[in-house]
């Protein structure tokens, strides 16, 4: 298929040319991941599928500034980013109190490889706004403490306490399903 001859250089040249078919391509290669990103992020499938237009819309505004480096990087970095001021924007969410954490996600191999990728989002769904917040950047998207703090304004213990209440929530519920 064409699909997989298209360079990511290519769909990048073609999208500042604002080239209609190469914009399609560009969606049709990242949406269902960027998709994933955003459910990560959002309460309900709906709110999913406005950061995913959002997110979008970001792109194709500014494919112009991209630099050398990887397109999906980059395309995931303004998602991302688009997740989180809109939960900046849209909620009040409480990242708790300073505590140094060093513990693994999880310690055992509780259930979790039993579960289907959907099961495992519903469980991360679940969790309270802040721990669901730092557990995605942390442990999904790969941010460090430090980064995280910077990006929500508030301090490495705060992440890394929000990540161990995740983790402690996470555990609970596997437990439950075993």
């Amino acid at each position: 298929m064409i699909k997989k001859q298209v360079t990511d250089k290519a769909l990048i040249v073609g999208c500042k040319n604002l080239e209609p078919a190469m914009q399609h391509l560009l969606f049709d290669r990242f949406a269902r991941q960027m998709m994933a990103v955003c459910r990560r992020y959002a309460r309900d499938i709906m709110e999913a599928e406005d950061l995913m237009q959002e997110g979008f819309i970001k792109i194709f505004s500014r494919i112009g500034q991209i630099e050398d480096g990887s397109l999906e990087g980059w395309i995931r970095k303004i998602f991302v980013n688009t997740c989180l001021n809109h939960i900046r924007d849209t909620r009040k969410f409480y990242l708790g109190m300073d505590t140094e954490v060093s513990e693994p996600i999880f310690q055992e191999e509780d259930g979790l490889q039993r579960l289907q990728s959907e099961e495992i989002l519903q469980l991360i769904e679940n969790l309270p706004e802040g721990a669901r917040l730092i557990f995605n950047l942390f442990a999904i998207e790969g941010f460090p403490h430090t980064e995280i703090a910077e990006m929500l304004n508030i301090t490495e213990g705060a992440s890394r306490s929000q990540l161990a209440r995740a983790r402690k929530i996470l555990q609970e519920q596997l437990k439950q399903l075993n």
